[in-house]
């Protein structure tokens, strides 16, 4: 399982453009290198972040492995409407892990 933070203005005004922010603690191991033991560790690594705003995809990423570990987004939209802001990512073992926050529009 891994952790989010993410960054979300607590209010806003109809129209505004708000910045989004998200970092996701993940080691994103690339599969390049040895262990230890001398076995390849493994590949695990986050694929492909959504987010979604008011029930739409709103920021969307495919990620390989040049890609660093807690990897770190930002991205601005309109704030329409009051909602949740929704992340949701998806790594090379097929889990799929979810963030939100919500905004208040006036």
């Amino acid at each position: 399982m891994t952790r989010a933070l993410v960054s979300v203005p607590e209010t806003a005004k109809k129209g505004e453009i708000v910045d989004i922010r998200a970092m996701i603690a993940h080691p994103m191991e690339t599969g390049y290198r040895m262990g230890p033991n001398g076995v390849e560790i493994p590949r695990r690594i986050i694929t492909r972040l959504t987010c979604t705003y008011g029930g739409e995809e709103v920021f969307a990423a495919e990620f390989f492995p040049a890609m660093s570990a807690n990897p770190f987004v930002s991205f601005s939209l309109v704030a329409a409407e009051s909602g949740t802001v929704s992340f949701a990512w998806t790594d090379d073992e097929g889990r799929t892990e979810t963030a939100s926050a919500e905004i208040v529009v006036s």
